[in-house]
């Protein structure tokens, strides 16, 4: 694991994911180009979580079963394919149908991932999980503020066919530089997504973290779906404006390779619980920021700056204790808590239209402080023993896969 294959990994991951938020600051746009009602306009973010996690399932666990750099290299090749079919979408539904084939196949960015895992030094997994989700993240934050401005600039359709040819360009470059990795599971692709599954049922950990994640995903894609409404009617901020915003998610990059350091020096749990806190003390200013004018914008700045930090470093707490668990297994491992994350997040985001149509932001608000506010009960009951939960793990593990060859 070099250094610039790394940077080239946390690219690639972060150009796929890219994808996925493009219409996240176009949906006011895209409702009146394409006739579409807000409502219909928000399901197509859910439809991204929805197709994401779906290829979690499905698709990830296939790095178990086929050779990884050909696996990951396809993938990005057909979401590029997809993203330029999105570019000339003539309607609503299409763009909801080619959304989620996108979605589907770019959880090439969750191949890529276990792929550093498995190249790096054990001393030093929580820093390469740390940098390579932070070119996921920060892929997923530039894409609203390019997608908003190339909006402004040249139509909402540009945005998808300037990200279609990035992908592609990366996908040709990963398939230069990646080594050829080949790490066979030994059983049949129908075992391989029961044995995924199964992994909830035998593993303490995993399932654990994943409900912590699946709710934290759900309240902070609350805040995420519903900012564009709020900062085009309460402040009346333009596409490009409203896809700049997006930029305050940088504050997520920069904790992410902290929160790693920190992990790796033994502090996982006090990131974890830190962090849950954090996320529900979040929404106290992400309210505030409801009331409009230059008050309630500064409360919306410190709601969010402390709800993106939060969210990151527990998303890397709780991956490096997945990723601990069992080498044998990370691809399925992986697929399992990616799955349950973004289903969770899929949730928030289809609840989120629901409740601004309801009730506008203060709805919203309610929604994202439950939310919160469950993820950090469920962390707190759910404590046990770091040492228990490792060896029951192992021992769970190691059954499940004899049973399963």
């Amino acid at each position: 694991m070099t250094r610039p294959l790394l940077l080239l990994m946390a690219l690639a991951t972060g150009l796929s994911v890219s994808a996925n938020y493009l219409a996240q600051p176009l949906l006011d746009v895209l409702a009146r180009d394409l006739g579409i009602s807000e409502a219909s306009a928000g399901t197509i973010v859910t439809a991204a979580q929805v197709g994401y996690a779906v290829g979690l399932l499905f698709v990830v666990p296939l790095g178990d079963l086929l050779e990884r750099r050909r696996l990951a290299v396809s993938l990005l090749g057909v979401t590029a394919v997809l993203l330029l079919a999105s570019s000339m979408a003539p309607s609503g539904k299409v763009l909801l149908v080619t959304t989620t084939l996108t979605a589907l196949t770019s959880v090439a960015a969750q191949v890529v991932v276990p792929f550093a895992v498995t190249l790096a030094d054990p001393a030093r997994r929580g820093q390469v999980v740390g940098i390579v989700m932070s070119g996921l993240l920060l892929g997923s934050i530039v894409s609203r503020p390019i997608s908003g401005a190339l909006a402004q600039l040249a139509g909402w359709r540009s945005a998808y066919v300037v990200c279609g040819v990035l992908v592609a360009a990366v996908a040709v470059a990963l398939w230069r530089r990646l080594p050829a990795l080949h790490t066979p599971s030994g059983i049949a692709y129908p075992a391989l997504i029961g044995s995924t599954l199964a992994l909830f049922a035998s593993q303490p950990v995993l399932r654990r973290r994943a409900f912590v994640a699946a709710l934290s995903l759900a309240s902070y894609n609350t805040f995420w779906t519903a900012s564009t409404f709020l900062l085009a009617t309460t402040y009346g901020w333009s596409e490009a404006a409203i896809g700049a915003f997006g930029l305050m998610g940088i504050a997520g990059v920069v904790a992410t390779p902290v929160a790693g350091r920190l992990v790796d020096a033994g502090r996982a749990r006090t990131v974890a619980r830190a962090s849950t806190v954090g996320l529900a003390a979040a929404w106290g200013g992400i309210a505030l920021g409801g009331v409009g004018g230059a008050a309630g914008f500064g409360w919306l700045l410190l709601g969010v700056l402390v709800l993106v930090v939060a969210q990151q470093m527990l998303l890397n707490a709780n991956q490096n204790a997945i990723y601990a668990l069992d080498a044998a297994l990370r691809n399925r491992l992986n697929a399992a808590f990616m799955t349950a994350f973004f289903v969770g997040g899929a949730a928030g985001s289809a609840a989120t239209t629901a409740a601004w149509v309801s009730g506008g932001w203060t709805a919203v608000s309610v929604l994202g402080t439950v939310l919160a506010a469950a993820t950090c009960l469920v962390w707190r009951e759910g404590r046990v023993p770091a040492a228990r939960d490792s060896a029951h793990a192992g021992e769970r593990v190691k059954g499940l896969d004899t049973g399963l060859r």
